[in-house]
């Protein structure tokens, strides 16, 4: 199984997924990860930028955690075959590894969107395309 982790600091599990370009990428075997490379996307392969329509870079992961998305592109990688997964967890390899234990804290897109929108007064509805379909 493919796990992909959005990290566009390569440090910390990063929000807006729709405009991220650098991605975690671990290969887990019987619950155990056996690699982890780094995925950097150009700025057109980002989920804001590219066309469900066509082939992406990260069809091949079954996988893709996130700090936030929109119920649209939410929608558009379970179309894939992607499990979505929003988390407040902020550490890569601990968001993984919660993950196959089956401990991952998740949040839906709702409330991703109630936490922005009252946390810094702005309304982030379809930002970064996370709404389109």
């Amino acid at each position: 199984m493919k796990i992909a982790v959005s990290s566009q600091n390569q440090t910390a599990v990063t929000a807006h997924l729709g405009h991220c370009q650098k991605f975690w990428i671990y290969d887990v075997d019987n619950a155990t990860v056996q690699t982890k490379e780094l995925l950097q996307l150009s700025k057109e392969q980002s989920f804001h930028e590219s066309s469900p329509q066509f082939p992406h870079p990260l069809d091949t992961v079954q996988v893709l955690i996130s700090g936030s998305m929109g119920r649209g592109l939410s929608r558009r990688l379970e179309s894939k075959g992607i499990q979505p997964i929003i988390t407040p967890e902020t550490d890569p390899d601990t968001a993984v590894t919660a993950y196959l234990a089956g401990s991952l804290a998740v949040l839906t897109p709702e409330e991703v969107q109630h936490h922005y929108d009252h946390t810094d007064g702005h309304d982030h509805e379809g930002e970064c395309g996370c709404n389109r379909e």
